[in-house]
């Protein structure tokens, strides 16, 4: 689960990670299924610390969630869309209930506080044109507070992806 960025949180200290902690996230980032002991075959240590390793970078909120990733194509979703987001009201109570209805929609799949022209990022799916439109006008519509929506529509991905393990 992710942080909740509404709620302010304590500085906690920055997760100290060794070569073999690396190792173990470089392979769960191509192999999530990856059992402890394929994992620790692969870097070169017992189950045991690998199980530890892997329990302790959860815990430390270095491993977010497992998931699966899909072809959204493949399951009817094939349109993307990237919409920009203006609030009219920036106080905490009105961000937070935007922040809160705009996370319960099933069509947003990444959400994002941005700087710039726009306060908000969202990564939307649809089946199609029409489905986007019902989205738009009917969801994003009836949210308040919102000052100015611009949408830029996902032509073909590239690459996509977490940030590499270095």
């Amino acid at each position: 689960m992710q942080k909740d960025p509404t709620i302010e949180q304590e500085a906690s200290p920055k997760p100290v990670l060794d070569e073999k902690d690396k190792a173990i996230l470089r392979y769960l980032q191509t192999n999530a299924k990856a059992t402890v002991r394929e994992i620790a075959t692969q870097v070169h240590l017992s189950t045991t610390p690998v199980h530890e390793r892997i329990k302790r970078m959860e815990d430390e909120g270095v491993i977010l969630q497992y998931a699966t990733l899909m072809n959204h194509s493949l399951i009817n979703k094939g349109l993307m869309a990237i919409c920009y987001i203006s609030l009219k009201e920036h106080s905490k109570k009105s961000g937070g209930k935007f922040i809160k209805t705009i996370s319960e929609m099933t069509e947003v799949i990444e959400f994002y506080i941005i700087s710039g022209a726009f306060d908000f990022m969202l990564k939307v799916v649809a089946s199609n044109m029409d489905d986007y439109y019902n989205f738009h006008v009917n969801k994003l519509g009836q949210v308040e507070n919102i000052a100015q929506v611009q949408s830029t529509f996902i032509m073909g991905v590239i690459k996509a992806g977490q940030p590499a393990i270095t």
